[in-house]
């Protein structure tokens, strides 16, 4: 009786999502009918401009900067996150530094005060939109470690450190894989905010990717491929969450 209950819930949760896609896509379509395209294309227009873009040499490749820079950024930012997050859980007195004092600062400061920075810093191109990706995505994946190490069970760290007492078996074979879904959870933050953020970087300082295409089609009023880009970026997204981020976090969950 629970399953099907469940069961039930499931399909009319379903229903119910779908029912409110539908509904906005009614909604822009009835919007739209009364406004220039230059304002407010309707979503057939947008949607011919997507299938256009999705055989365009020129657009794929600009995705595939893009998505290049995201992932590289991704990674470096869990890679420094997690050394600092392990730097001051290993390391008692470095805790105040990461804690007070290295974690407030790179949390608060201003995303576009970075984008700026790097424009100022640097030259166009992939350096400056990664360095801004991975100074806002740096916080979230500290955090994420972070608490992931505060709650590692105790008991089972002090077990492995009675079979051994080498700091760096107990790291690769305990630590690390006890870390495993906090890291995940982190990349899943990371991978939404860093395509926000990428758009930014690559609006002020880089003569390629997704947001220099969105940034030539504001220039020339094209609202139908602006907000075809956009929806580019959700698909993306989507994807990579679905395909690769939900597959590893069920998998890890099963251990």
């Amino acid at each position: 009786m629970r399953a099907e209950q469940t069961s039930t819930e499931r399909v009319a949760a379903r229903l119910i999502g779908e029912g409110v896609v539908v509904l906005a896509l009614l909604a822009w379509w009835l919007s739209a009918r009364h406004l220039p395209e230059f304002i407010l294309p309707g979503p057939v227009a947008v949607g011919r401009r997507l299938v256009e873009l999705a055989v365009t040499p020129e657009f794929l490749w600009n995705v595939l900067v893009s998505s290049w820079r995201v992932l590289v950024a991704i990674a470096a930012a869990l890679f420094i996150g997690g050394a600092l997050a392990l730097l001051a859980y290993g390391v008692p007195w470095l805790a105040d530094i990461v804690d007070a004092r290295i974690a407030p600062v790179l949390n608060s400061f201003p995303s576009i005060g970075w984008a700026i920075l790097a424009a100022i810093w640097f030259d166009p191109g992939d350096f400056g939109v990664i360095f801004v990706e991975v100074a806002i995505l740096i916080p979230f994946c500290l955090i994420n470690i972070a608490e992931g190490l505060r709650n590692i069970d105790r008991e089972l760290m002090e077990m492995g450190q009675s079979f051994t007492r080498h700091r760096a078996r107990i790291l690769f074979r305990l630590t690390l894989p006890l870390l495993v879904p906090y890291g995940l959870s982190a990349t899943r933050i990371a991978y939404g905010i860093a395509w926000k953020i990428a758009l930014v970087a690559e609006l002020l300082g880089a003569p390629s990717g997704i947001g220099y295409l969105m940034l030539r089609a504001q220039t020339a009023a094209d609202s139908t491929t602006f907000l075809a880009t956009c929806f580019v970026i959700v698909l993306l997204f989507v994807a990579g969450e679905r395909l690769v981020i939900v597959p590893l976090e069920r998998r890890f969950a099963r251990r």
